[in-house]
């Protein structure tokens, strides 16, 4: 295998593959090979799609050979496994859903094979999508490839452990709260949630509707930017797909930031925050500052709520999603049982996982009789003091800068038992969510060796302030050459 082939960036490979330095197949072979040398070990995948992978990259050679290539033709990438693909299991890292191979594609994954794009496989991830860790896949925890003792983050765990470790040029996430932001920035690399409604959940299996969004992780802030320009765009198969026809955001690719103003928010320097995260914010800031941003304090007060508003509304939309496990039409059903209830419930015992039965019953209980107000309608009100809070801020300010995870990558198994410090994780991650505005995590910097990372926040589709100032700091910086030692 060669090690500098695994180690490009999409849009270097695009290069080489253009100039006839590389074919397609030597590019998937080398991320097959280097995805068999490690993955035992890294385990950011959860079915590898050999056979498909060279069968399509075989395709692309012969797309690029006749001068038709998109910019993602003949690139290997992997899927997080709760998007759907036809004909490829999508398992959700569930029991639920471990022998569900898909009638159809997710409409990202229509357009990348469109494209031309190589999938390798299906990347692990938190069952469901419900976690910060990739511990609670059901099958096997995903290990950091820069600590393999630490967790990646989550619930996009297996995308930035594969990116991140050279078995994928790129992958797909979802974020809810923070999945693909917070493991992207604990494993050094790229991590991009849209605009809501700029990229189609047709074919994403559910968690919570008003909060999910599909992004690319990416090792460099060029390959984000190439990928969204791929994936983004009105879907009339989503009720929630925005009628808004994407720019090419690669024209936002400027290096200086003269008249950007960036706010930064007092609220976001949270209790609890370690101080090589600080530190490494506060230098990136002085950075932007250097290229020529006006940097001012931004406030948003009820930034402390957003955790327990979003507890409140992603259960509760969890808990009526996957109501549609039953054991009747598709997944795992139990058969050893004396009714259809009894059938019933001991297949939601046996096909979830602890946490996901934990969100279920937390959003069951605020959907109940007598308690909606007080919880579901009351946490709906304060979203929209959330939202509103943002708008305010944005009128000031052309993006909000804060880090993205309060802490580096932990170790395995050390915030397993106690829920409250694993939802603390998502703190700084989460109101974009809420809000429905994009953010994006490039890597800052190390502390004790692990990396760290400057989340960047825009007004609804304002994607391309927050990709110059993203692609500013990191043309400023080296931190996004950074690779761990495998």
């Amino acid at each position: 295998m060669d090690k500098s082939l695994v180690n490009l960036t999409a849009h270097e490979a695009r290069d080489m593959l253009d100039r006839g330095d590389v074919s397609s197949l030597e590019l998937t072979e080398a991320s097959l090979e280097r995805i068999e040398e490690i993955d035992d070990r890294v385990k950011a995948f959860v079915t590898v799609t050999r056979n498909l992978a060279l069968e399509q990259a075989r395709e692309a050679d012969v797309r690029i050979a006749e001068g038709n290539a998109a910019p993602l033709t003949g690139i290997p990438m992997q899927l997080k496994d709760n998007i759907c693909t036809h004909g490829v299991p999508t398992t959700c890292s569930s029991r639920m859903l471990e022998e569900f191979v898909p009638p159809y594609d997710a409409s990202v994954a229509e357009r990348l094979r469109q494209e031309g794009a190589v999938l390798v496989g299906k990347g692990n991830l938190d069952e469901f999508a419900m976690g910060s860790s990739t511990e609670n896949s059901a099958f096997f925890p995903t290990h950091n490839p820069w600590d393999l003792e630490r967790v990646p983050g989550g619930s996009s765990g297996g995308p930035a452990a594969a990116v991140a470790s050279g078995e994928a040029f790129f992958s797909l996430g979802s974020d809810t709260g923070g999945s693909i932001r917070q493991p992207g920035s604990l494993c050094g690399i790229v991590g991009m949630k849209p605009t809501y409604g700029l990229v189609s959940r047709y074919g994403l299996i559910a968690f919570a509707s008003s909060l999910d969004q599909i992004g690319p992780l990416t090792r460099d802030v060029r390959d984000s930017v190439i990928v969204l320009n791929a994936i983004a765009g009105h879907d009339p198969r989503d009720s929630t797909s925005i009628e808004f026809q994407p720019p090419d955001y690669t024209a936002a690719l400027k290096t200086d930031l003269k008249g950007m103003r960036i706010g930064v928010p007092k609220e976001y320097f949270v209790d609890g925050m370690e101080s090589g995260v600080e530190e490494a914010t506060r230098k990136a800031i002085d950075v932007l500052k250097s290229l020529g941003a006006e940097i001012g304090e931004a406030s948003l007060p009820h930034t402390s709520y957003a955790l327990a508003v979003y507890y409140i509304i992603a259960p509760s939309e969890c808990s009526a999603n996957l109501a549609r496990y039953d054991g009747v039409k598709y997944g795992f059903s139990e058969q050893d049982a004396d009714s259809m209830w009894d059938a019933y419930e001991k297949t939601r015992q046996r096909g979830f996982g602890p946490e996901v039965k934990r969100r279920i019953m937390l959003g069951t209980y605020a959907l109940s009789s007598g308690y909606y107000d007080a919880y579901y309608l009351k946490a709906q009100q304060v979203r929209t003091i959330i939202r509103q809070e943002f708008e305010s801020e944005f009128e000031k300010f052309d993006a909000l800068v804060m880090a993205t995870s309060p802490t580096t990558a932990f170790k395995l198994g050390e915030k397993m038992d106690d829920p409250v410090q694993m939802y603390l994780n998502d703190v700084l991650t989460l109101p974009a969510n809420i809000a429905g505005i994009p953010g994006i995590s490039v890597p800052s910097g190390l502390s004790n060796g692990l990396p760290t990372g400057l989340q960047i926040m825009a007004k609804p589709l304002g994607e391309e302030a927050m990709f110059r100032i993203a692609y500013a700091y990191e043309q400023a910086t080296d931190w996004h050459n950074m690779t761990p030692e495998l």
